[in-house]
C-alpha cells in the first residue's frame, strides 16, 4: 500500500478560496511568503523550462495598477460596470502575486503545455497560502488581458501574460461552503 498523507488530503478535500473582499491585514512578510512561492515553484513543468514567473505586488504597485485600469477603461470605451470592476481588485488588496506566464521555444514541449504549468503554480501559490494559514483567491478580470495593461503596468513581453493575481491577506470573515461539483455527472469510467 502506498504511504498515505492524510493531513494533505483533508487539506484538498477541505481547501476553500477566500474572497478576496474579505482579506485584510495583516499580509505575510517576505520572509512568510517565501515558502509559499517555493512551493509554488515546484509545480508540474515539462521540459524544465520554467514558463512562469512570480511579481510581488505590495499596496502601492496595487494602487498604481488600479489607476492604469481605470485609464485602460476609459481607452476602451468599456461599459461602466466592467470599468469599475476591473481596478476594484487593485484598489481593495493589500498583497498580490502575480503569476505570469512565459512562452518559451521548444522542440519538445508544445505552447499549451506551458499554458497549462503556469496554471498549475496559480493553484500551488494559492493552495501554499491556504495551507500556510492566510485567506488567498485567484482572480484575473479583463486588466489581466489587456496587452496594454500587461506591459505598461508589468513590463511584461510580448511572450508573457497574466496567468493569475493571487491575492493573500488575513481573512476578516470565513465564507459559507459553496456547492462543489458531483462527481457523478462528471466522472466516466473506461473499463475496457
Amino acid at each position: 500500500m502506498p504511504e498515505k498523507n492524510s493531513a494533505a488530503l483533508e487539506f484538498l478535500l477541505s481547501r476553500r478560496s477566500r474572497p478576496q473582499k474579505t482579506l485584510t491585514t495583516p499580509v505575510p512578510t517576505r520572509d512568510e511568503l517565501m515558502p509559499i512561492l517555493t512551493a509554488a515553484a515546484r509545480t508540474p513543468d515539462h521540459g524544465k523550462l520554467e514558463p512562469w514567473r512570480f511579481i510581488v505586488l505590495e499596496r502601492a504597485a496595487l494602487r498604481r495598477l488600479g489607476d492604469l485600469a481605470r485609464t485602460r477603461a476609459a481607452a476602451l470605451a468599456l461599459p461602466e460596470d466592467k470599468a469599475l470592476k476591473g481596478p476594484m481588485q487593485f484598489d481593495t488588496s493589500d498583497l498580490a502575486v502575480a503569476v505570469i506566464e512565459v512562452q518559451k521555444e521548444s522542440e519538445k514541449v508544445p505552447p499549451l503545455e506551458l499554458t497549462y504549468s503556469a496554471g498549475a503554480a496559480c493553484l500551488a501559490l494559492l493552495n501554499a497560502a491556504l495551507a500556510s494559514g492566510w485567506g488567498a483567491n485567484w482572480l484575473s478580470g479583463w486588466p489581466s488581458h489587456d496587452r496594454e495593461f500587461m506591459s505598461q503596468g508589468l513590463g511584461l513581453a510580448e511572450n508573457e501574460r497574466i496567468a493569475g493575481l493571487i491575492h493573500i491577506g488575513t481573512e476578516k470573515s470565513t465564507p459559507p461552503e459553496r456547492p462543489r461539483p458531483d462527481l457523478e455527472t462528471i466522472v466516466t469510467w473506461q473499463l475496457d
